[in-house]
């Protein structure tokens, strides 16, 4: 596995100087946008090429960018055309206010990662045969999202199976996502990935 170079990964993102010196390398924390100097209401860890089974680190890219702690802002400056590119399938649930985890788990790893059989059968149900139209748009539909009000806990099988959901293209899908975030107006997010392989979810913690 390679690991590229904060530059290449993040262009556009600045980071604070002392989040990159050798006693962070030394820790091994972090590079910290410069924005979270003064702005801490909102904070979250991008590790975008990785997913974890029961606390083991799995990397999903030969490249893997590094881990970063962004502001809300940059973390939306970030993902936002990598999940606008995402050619997958993507069933995503609304996060709660209060979520400290949002993360992707393509089809293949819904076992290892802990998600409940019934719930991974009912978004392997949504992924195969949704096959919509975008709400805002006359593109094909790649998303599935899930307001809260629909979902409010991945404990709800039934619902997931049988619920509207809004289809969305893959730009409406990660925009939708992000005016969520915009719309918590606190956060602290220890680990959030980006979409990899064919087909998965968006669940939170």
């Amino acid at each position: 596995m390679t690991v590229i170079s904060y530059e290449e990964a993040y262009p556009g993102i600045q980071f604070l100087p002392r989040s990159r010196n050798w006693w962070a390398w030394l820790k091994g924390t972090p590079a910290e946008c410069a924005h979270l100097d003064s702005e801490i209401n909102w904070i979250a860890s991008l590790l975008p090429d990785a997913v974890y089974f029961r606390g083991k680190r799995a990397v999903r890219r030969e490249s893997a960018r590094p881990e970063v702690s962004l502001c809300r802002a940059c973390l939306i400056q970030t993902i936002a055309d990598e999940l606008k590119d995402y050619p997958g399938r993507v069933v995503a649930f609304e996060p709660d206010p209060a979520f400290t985890q949002y993360f992707f788990v393509a089809v293949p790893d819904f076992g290892p990662s802990g998600l409940a059989p019934a719930v991974s059968a009912a978004i392997e149900k949504r992924l195969a045969h949704d096959h919509r139209t975008c709400t805002t748009c006359d593109r094909h539909a790649a998303w599935l999202w899930f307001s809260r009000e629909e979902i409010a806990s991945l404990d709800e099988a039934d619902k997931i199976g049988t619920a509207a959901g809004e289809p969305l293209c893959a730009a409406h899908g990660g925009r939708k996502l992000c005016e969520a975030f915009e719309r918590i107006e606190e956060a602290n997010v220890f680990y959030m990935n980006l979409p990899y392989g064919e087909a998965g979810a968006y669940v939170w913690i």
